[in-house]
């Protein structure tokens, strides 16, 4: 006697019930649920979150040359804090110029301020980009307000771990949870390098929907905050502010004639190369950076 078709799916759907049972058993256990009191800074590393307890950060008074981006981006910061709408934050331009340190220290300074809700910053790498939706999911239910942050975002030939990217800060169906916003910095305005868009644009049979497909990445950021190179004035501005912060004895003509001098060498002005000037100045003096 044959069996009819319904016995044979009633089969065949004991037998994946019991594979899908097999399967949750040699799966690894769920991350224990973090302690975000513990610490005001986290990294998402292969899938877990890890308190951070001294944070790389300077004060936001320390920043120069960037006085209408850092503005605006603690206007936003600041909105998000207090449970109102604010745009996830794309930080591009040139390198050395404060992007990552920027949004660090306007971390550091709306919770000094006596945000609402307590805001929280979690860093994920590119690596793990993929992983984001598990990391949302994670911070939906807490009662904080988080700040996800990729540094030196970018996505090279061949990529395709940008649409996990796109996915996540849409949200999907369910949407970005409100309680998170993302930043990210990158050297690149589109987040893609423009010999990748250029292929694209080559080799597509429809060039104009290709590029778009690659651009409409960076168009997820609701504002674009650009960082250019300053100018002699600026990066003399930082060493001096750097230099009365940390109490650095030295004459003022010397000060400035060694720092050009510094920046000439590296063939370069920006916070970055003024911060490695009142490092090296730092060292020669004695002089321990604190405080």
């Amino acid at each position: 006697m044959t069996q009819s078709a319904e016995d044979r799916l009633l089969a065949l759907e004991g037998k994946l019930d019991r594979l899908a049972e097999a399967l949750e058993r040699l799966a690894p256990p769920p991350p224990p649920a973090p302690g975000f009191e513990t610490s005001d800074c986290f990294v998402w590393e292969r899938g877990a979150l890890a308190p951070v307890a001294r944070v790389n950060r300077i004060e936001i008074g320390l920043i120069k040359g960037v006085d209408r981006v850092r503005d605006i981006l603690i206007d936003n910061t600041e909105r998000f804090a207090r449970g109102l709408p604010a745009n996830n934050v794309l930080l591009w331009g040139a390198r050395g110029m404060g992007k990552s340190s920027l949004v660090k220290a306007s971390h550091a300074a709306i919770n000094a301020s006596g945000a609402t809700t307590p805001l929280k910053l979690i860093e994920i790498h590119r690596e793990d980009i993929d992983t984001l939706p598990r990391l949302l999911a994670t911070l939906k239910d807490a009662p904080f307000a988080f700040i996800v942050f990729c540094d030196d975002l970018s996505f090279d030939q061949d990529d395709t771990s940008y649409k996990s990217l796109k996915a996540a800060l849409d949200g999907g169906v369910e949407g970005r949870p409100d309680n998170v916003i993302f930043y990210a910095t990158s050297n690149r305005r589109h987040l893609l390098p423009r010999d990748m868009i250029e292929n694209e644009r080559s080799t597509a049979i429809n060039p104009s929907e290709a590029v778009e497909e690659k651009v409409s990445l960076s168009d997820r950021f609701g504002l674009w905050l650009g960082f250019h190179k300053c100018s002699q004035d600026e990066y003399l501005e930082m060493i001096e502010g750097y230099a009365a912060h940390y109490g650095l004895k030295a004459e003022p003509d010397e000060l400035r004639r060694d720092a050009l001098e510094w920046a000439t060498t590296r063939g370069a002005r920006s916070g970055r190369v003024a911060w490695q000037f009142i490092t090296d100045l730092a060292g020669r003096l004695g002089q321990r950076l604190e405080g």
